[in-house]
């Protein structure tokens, strides 16, 4: 992608790290006295985006000071419609997921789409994305509600 989205997207994420974080400070700890309470999972998510965030930032301004250096100022970079066209395709997607989880369940949602973020990110190699897909949705569904006893939207009762 271009270095300005790169480096629009990292603050934004950087931002919605600073929200997880916040916001999971706010959960209550565990009824049980462990450690390891409801607010642990978020909590970490929202170190992870930041820590991730401010590398890409980083690493966007090395990779620009470079190119300055390199070869003085460049042009500045646009997003060609491709790649315009796959970030709309995963975040409409992304969209339906959330909308559809519920109502189709963990697994059949999951699985269709990280199928059309695979096919969207690289086209071709269909079978190996619809094995990856199954494998990973039934995978941690069967991780999450079968062995931690978590609880996932199920299967469709229609």
């Amino acid at each position: 992608m271009s270095q300005t989205f790169d480096k629009v997207m990292s603050i934004v994420l950087f931002i919605v790290g600073i929200l997880f974080i916040v916001q999971a400070t706010q959960i209550s700890d565990s009824a049980y006295g462990s450690a390891v309470g409801p607010k642990t999972f978020p909590l970490g998510l929202g170190i992870v985006l930041v820590l991730l965030s401010l590398r890409l930032f980083y690493e966007t301004w090395r990779q620009a000071v470079k190119a300055r250096l390199a070869k003085g100022p460049e042009d500045p970079s646009k997003t060609s419609s491709i790649e315009a066209k796959k970030f709309l395709i995963i975040f409409a997607s992304a969209i339906a997921y959330v909308f559809f989880l519920e109502i189709v369940g963990y697994v059949i949602t999951t699985f269709i789409f990280l199928l059309i973020g695979f096919q969207t990110m690289e086209r071709g190699k269909l079978l190996f994305s619809v094995i990856i897909s199954a494998a990973f949705s039934i995978g941690i569904y069967y991780l999450f509600s079968v062995v931690l006893g978590g609880s996932l939207p199920s299967f469709p009762t229609f």
